[in-house]
């Protein structure tokens, strides 16, 4: 019996030692081949996880415009250009200089140093275009001018474009109208302001025109600042300074319709004082359809600017890389029969339908990048 306890202890020892002995040094069996897990499906990655094969995003442009005045012309002009920027998601930072040259010079610097993409300026002088278009040149920053009458330009210095109307031909043809209309009686010129080039270019054009014809004879040229009120008082004056004239050309109907008034009050409006103007506005219109505005040209502001804008995003955005243009805006003399023709007699203030015709009649290559 002890023999068979010993026998059975023993075998319960090796066991024991045999599980505690260290593993074989032999290298393991493979493990039992499994499935691999299936691969997930491909599918294309999220565009936020892939910046790399992402379109850029667009840049967002931002154009300055200095305005020389805060006057009804200017105000539409740059409503104008506003509209342009509209279509095509571009934002517009407006300064304006009061017609004060220091502050137009500061506008200038300011809009340099804000970087924008593109500038508009329409000065009250021909060395406030000269010198944005200098500045824009030396910072990279591409300049258009509104009615500075290419002098930019001839005076040497680069510049995308120059916008204006043919003051010029519009001189000339109040010229005209007075030698054809009003034989032998004579006029005077209340301007807008003596250093506006457009101003300088009518009067001296008028006078010319009309010494050529030997009609009618310029007597006196009075400045009244764009101002209707000071537009009065010149025209009072001129009425007590003992000149012989019949004819009072004002360079605006904004102004024309303060003179006007005084004249009629006065009763000589027509008796014999005839008023012509220019601009063919809002103020203008009924005053032309009353007899009490004798003539005046259609030059839409609002349009001019529309073009401005077009000149400059052009450039910017490549679709042209022309410089040193100067683009004229029809002239339309404003008869009974076109008075209420929107394509003769252009709105001022915004009318897409009209603006859009208008450009594609006359424009067509400025509209061309949005086909």
């Amino acid at each position: 019996m002890k023999t068979i306890k010993r026998i059975i202890y023993s075998i319960i020892i090796l066991s024991l030692l045999a599980a505690c002995a260290p593993a074989p040094t032999e290298a393991p069996s493979a493990p039992a081949q499994t499935e691999a897990p299936a691969a997930p499906a491909q599918t294309e990655a999220p565009q936020a996880q892939e910046p790399a094969t992402q379109a850029p995003a667009e840049k967002k442009l931002t154009y300055c415009y200095i305005t020389p005045g805060p006057d009804t012309w200017y105000k539409r002009d740059v409503e104008g250009f506003q509209y342009g920027a509209s279509l095509d998601g571009v934002e517009v930072i407006v300064v304006n200089s009061d017609y004060d040259v220091e502050k137009e010079l500061a506008n200038i610097d300011f809009c340099i140093t804000q970087g924008v993409d593109g500038i508009s300026v329409f000065s009250f002088n021909e060395n406030g275009a000269r010198i944005a278009a200098q500045k824009g040149k030396e910072a990279g920053i591409p300049v258009v001018a509104t009615d500075s009458v290419g002098s930019v330009a001839a005076a040497g210095q680069e510049i995308v474009a120059e916008i204006d109307f043919d003051w010029t031909a519009m001189g000339e043809s109040y010229a005209q109208w007075m030698a054809d209309n009003y034989p032998g009686e004579d006029f005077v010129i209340i301007t807008g302001n003596f250093e506006s080039i457009p101003c300088q270019k009518i009067n001296e054009a008028m006078k010319r025109k009309s010494e050529e014809l030997g009609k009618n004879k310029l007597l006196d040229i009075r400045d009244a600042d764009y101002n209707p009120n000071k537009a009065v008082e010149v025209a009072q004056d001129l009425l007590q300074s003992g000149l012989d004239f019949k004819i009072m050309f004002v360079m605006d109907e904004d102004m024309a319709a303060a003179v006007i008034r005084m004249l009629k009050d006065k009763g000589v409006l027509n008796n014999p004082i005839k008023v012509i103007a220019q601009n063919g506005s809002p103020a203008g219109i009924p005053l032309v359809k009353a007899g009490e505005l004798k003539y005046t040209i259609s030059s839409s502001p609002g349009w001019e600017g529309y073009i401005a804008y077009l000149a400059l995003h052009n450039y910017v955005i490549g679709k042209s890389t022309k410089v040193n243009q100067h683009i004229f805006l029809p002239i339309m003399p404003v008869t009974e029969e076109n008075i209420d023709d929107p394509m003769q007699v252009v709105p001022w203030e915004i009318v897409p339908d009209v603006y859009e015709q208008l450009t594609q009649k006359y424009f067509p290559e400025l509209v061309a990048y949005r086909q």
